[in-house]
């Protein structure tokens, strides 16, 4: 469907929104977090947190489904908070999202063009810290300066960075797998599943909180519902789709690696199996040429990450302006090439701020921090959502609705409680907890101050918007949001 009135343009299919979700899953995660899954573990059995980490990320994934399907808006989970929160608070929750996420997505990219350096550390040896952050910085350049473009040019870069992505795994476990060691990849350690141990239980918290970040991305594609063909069908198999092919290609990653590499090695911080495990593997099984032609490979995917990552959350404050929810210029899309320019700058000079800051800190404590911030604002806000909406909005049209409902929403909901009960435990010292809160707080005092200069609630009356009601009625599950709605979330 072709778009109208200066809005965004339906133009990306199944296949080429998977791969979106794909490239932002598949980037340099998996190959920088094993190292951090062992530790957590003490031993091979920290498969158990890839494991673990799929079904948070399938339960979580099957409410995405439902919500993208039923409000396919551009920013996510900016449409749905708003449409099940604003009975009774008005424009707060769509206002603290957009204000976090301003932050954690971006952030979240940093974190792969910190990987993307550390691996080239094994291409380049003797590369200085100061050159490592020239380098991240020019490849957060060249992500903005090749999103600076129209969606359907996009789309065809996503594909075939895409097909990198393939390659580079496919590659290694291909690799892993022709010497595999069966006896090393399952020899545990004494204990190692003594469910009634406390050490057990605290890796557990925090191989899940690693698992689900390298999870994270099958939702990429729902914060570009406005630009989705047929979303209500296209919306739930992408992320179906990506969560469970990258869940296979987690665990034969994962198994494989234990199998080639001794997983002590992995414990030592100056071995190249902690900083490029996948380097190693190749090295070990067909030598250091086809080591550095593989590292070549996950350098590109680490890439098409990071571009798929902003792609889709530069869309997040665009619908907010729009709605008068975020500061009003965000809402303006480039004249030609119909993307939200000042969404995109902002969070390109984020993702280089968090880059230079993630270079001097560990990554395991930043991703902590980075999820203990998503979860309280938008991953526990959601689960509640879903029922929310269901009860306020029982008209809406849901081409999808939730396999096993209420399950998957109970089960999304212990898992995030876990991963932000344990995040001071597993952060000595960092206190995520109180930063979390502490970025909450600001955003609602920031939400007052706003609030009171627009004369909306709680200084005004509350304003009532259910226009994907009223789409619904009109039957079209794949139309975007009604034109000339308040909102203009998706005009056509």
């Amino acid at each position: 469907m072709s778009g109208t009135g200066g809005g965004f343009v339906r133009r990306i299919g199944l296949f080429q929104a998977t791969a979106i979700n794909m490239s932002q899953m598949c980037g340099i995660g998996p190959f920088v977090t094993i190292p951090l899954m062992v530790a957590a573990f003490g031993g091979p059995q920290a498969v158990v947190g890839f494991v673990a980490g799929a079904v948070l990320a399938l339960a979580d994934g099957l409410i995405w489904a439902e919500l993208g399907a039923s409000l396919p808006g551009a920013g996510g989970s900016y449409v749905y908070l708003r449409q099940a929160f604003q009975y009774r608070s008005g424009k707060l929750m769509p206002f603290l999202f957009v204000w976090t996420a301003m932050l954690f997505i971006p952030l979240i990219m940093s974190t792969g063009v910190v990987g993307l350096v550390q691996y080239l550390g094994y291409l380049w040896h003797g590369m200085s810290q100061t050159q490592g952050d020239l380098v991240g910085l020019g490849v957060i350049a060249l992500v903005v300066g090749l999103l600076w473009r129209g969606v359907e040019h996009i789309a065809r870069i996503t594909a075939v960075m895409w097909c990198v992505m393939i390659a580079s795994v496919v590659l290694v476990i291909a690799a892993a797998f022709s010497h595999f060691d069966p006896g090393q990849a399952f020899t545990y350690p004494a204990h190692a599943f003594d469910l009634g141990s406390g050490q057990f239980w605290t890796g557990f918290a925090a191989g899940l909180t690693i698992g689900i970040y390298d999870y994270l991305g099958y939702n990429t594609a729902a914060y570009m519902g406005a630009e989705i063909k047929d979303p209500g069908r296209t919306l739930p198999r992408a992320i179906v789709a990506s969560i469970l092919g990258i869940m296979g290609i987690y665990l034969l990653l994962q198994i494989g690696t234990l199998g080639v590499v001794d997983w002590h090695q992995m414990l030592d911080p100056n071995s190249v199996a902690s900083q490029s495990v996948a380097s190693a593997v190749l090295e070990e099984t067909w030598g250091k040429t086809a080591a550095n032609v593989v590292t070549v490979l996950i350098l590109i995917t680490a890439f098409a990450s990071v571009f798929a990552g902003l792609l889709g959350g530069s869309r997040v404050p665009y619908d907010a302006a729009r709605e008068r929810v975020f500061f009003r210029p965000y809402g303006t899309l480039h004249p030609r090439h119909r993307f939200p320019v000042l969404g995109l700058a902002t969070m390109g000079v984020v993702t280089a701020v968090g880059f230079l800051i993630g270079r001097h800190t560990d990554l395991a404590t930043l991703i902590q921090l980075l999820t203990t911030v998503m979860v309280i604002v938008q991953a526990l806000a959601q689960v509640l959502a879903v029922t929310v909406l269901r009860r306020r909005q029982p008209t809406l049209r849901r081409p999808y609705r939730m396999w096993l409902y209420p399950l998957p929403s109970v089960v999304a909901l212990v898992g995030w409680l876990v991963i932000y009960g344990y995040a001071d435990k597993n952060s000595p010292g960092r206190h995520p907890i109180e930063w979390s809160l502490a970025w909450v707080a600001a955003g609602c005092v920031a939400f007052v101050l706003w609030a009171r200069a627009e004369k909306v609630w709680p200084f005004g009356p509350k304003e009532i918007s259910e226009e994907y009601v009223e789409e619904g009625a009109g039957g079209d599950p794949g139309a975007a949001g009604p034109a000339g709605t308040r909102g203009g979330a998706a005009s056509v």
